[in-house]
């Protein structure tokens, strides 16, 4: 089992879901504006500087591609703009959401929506529309909980209980990580990697 780092290279940025072109398959990276996509992509390919971040919430504002190594060229992972709070105007926001809706949708390779749940706050109730919306979708979900390391020891195992219960998914269907520390990032490596076919 390969657990070291994604060979993740920018492809580039894209606002129209016609302009991308056809790939093997890919996997999107789906959460609130402020759960830490871009910092969970660094550390997946243990790069800080791949994707942007931002103490700000609402960096990502495009759909970001990021493709694996030669070898397994054709295999992208998405990073898309997140729906929820951000400083930015409704019709930055509302560009947003059609631009995510849209990708979703009609894009016929995506093999699997990570979904970034907020380990410290739990499931929102957006993130709960999101949920039934992909099921609706009939789109896979791969469940992922960010910021492990902002929830108290003392209250982790409440914690992992009630957001696994509010999703209506097993202990197993969450890898629980920290972008921070580094827990749980090998194991969603390998996980992304046997989404994609990848070696």
């Amino acid at each position: 089992m390969t657990t070291g780092p994604l060979a993740l290279s920018f492809v580039r940025s894209y606002v129209d879901i016609d302009a991308l072109p056809f790939v093997n398959a890919e996997v999107a990276l789906v959460g609130r504006s402020n759960v830490g996509k871009s910092s969970l992509l660094n550390a997946l390919a243990q790069h800080k500087n791949l994707a942007k971040t931002s103490k700000t919430p609402g960096a990502t504002r495009l759909m970001n591609a990021f493709e694996l190594a030669p070898e397994n060229s054709g295999r992208w992972v998405m990073d898309l703009p997140g729906y929820g709070f951000a400083k930015v105007s409704k019709a930055e926001q509302q560009k947003w959401a059609t631009m995510l809706s849209e990708y979703i949708e009609e894009r016929e390779n995506l093999v699997s929506v990570i979904l970034l749940i907020d380990g410290a706050v739990g499931p929102t109730s957006l993130d709960l529309q999101t949920v039934e919306w992909l099921h609706s979708l009939d789109r896979p979900i791969t469940y992922v909980a960010t910021k492990a390391d902002k929830v108290k020891p003392s209250k982790s195992k409440k914690r992992r209980t009630e957001l696994t219960e509010k999703l209506g998914v097993t202990k197993a269907d969450v890898t629980w990580l920290s972008a921070e520390k580094g827990s749980g990032i090998p194991e969603l490596r390998q996980t992304i990697r046997n989404l994609l076919g990848a070696s």
